[in-house]
């Protein structure tokens, strides 16, 4: 009894929560297209203002729903991920994310998001463990090695990142991130202590 009224009372603060940050993420969706802080393969937050909330709410209610009831179906947990993601309800998307990886552990779909909600919930070591992951998996995909450099020039690692922007720029070298990298590179290695 006191876990359905937990999880009704859950669903109830999520949808404010999530009425909250897409009125937010309306807001920011402009700043963030025009920001030089992400590679330009780095998704773009949507917002959902022109959705009924009651009817976005059914959605979520009914996808998370499906996840909890069905552990083993990756869809319905990439779903219920993708839906956290959009809140910025990240620990969440994680969790599900991790579930759809140990489904379908070949899955690059789920590896490459693992490594982008990480990265924006500002875990650095796990999204580039995700990250690097995908390299593997697809060494010349140039959104996971611009994620990876971007990732690694966050953590604050230099040896790693300039390895990373060299595979990209070998990879694309017309790709529209390489000087907005090198910049962050030397203004990293000149920032630390010789």
């Amino acid at each position: 009894m006191f876990a359905i009224i937990g999880l009704l009372l859950g669903f109830i603060v999520g949808f404010i929560f999530s009425s909250t940050m897409s009125q937010r993420a309306t807001l920011n969706a402009a700043a963030l297209a025009g920001s030089t802080n992400l590679p330009a393969d780095h998704p773009q937050i949507q917002g959902s203002a022109n959705q009924d909330p009651q009817q976005v709410f059914a959605e979520v209610q009914a996808a998370i729903s499906k996840a909890r009831t069905e552990p083993n179906n990756f869809d319905a947990q990439m779903k219920a991920a993708e839906l956290y993601y959009k809140i910025e309800r990240y620990d969440q998307a994680i969790e599900y994310l991790l579930k759809a990886n140990q489904l379908q552990p070949g899955s690059f779909e789920a590896i490459v998001a693992l490594g982008q909600v990480n990265l924006d919930a500002a875990h650095f070591d796990q999204a580039e463990k995700w990250y690097k992951a995908a390299a593997m998996k697809k060494p010349d995909d140039v959104r996971v090695l611009a994620s990876l450099a971007y990732t690694q020039l966050q953590k604050g690692d230099a040896g790693e990142a300039e390895k990373s922007i060299a595979k990209l720029e070998q990879t694309d070298p017309t790709n529209e991130d390489l000087q907005q990298f090198r910049d962050k590179l030397a203004t990293l290695k000149s920032a630390k202590p010789k």
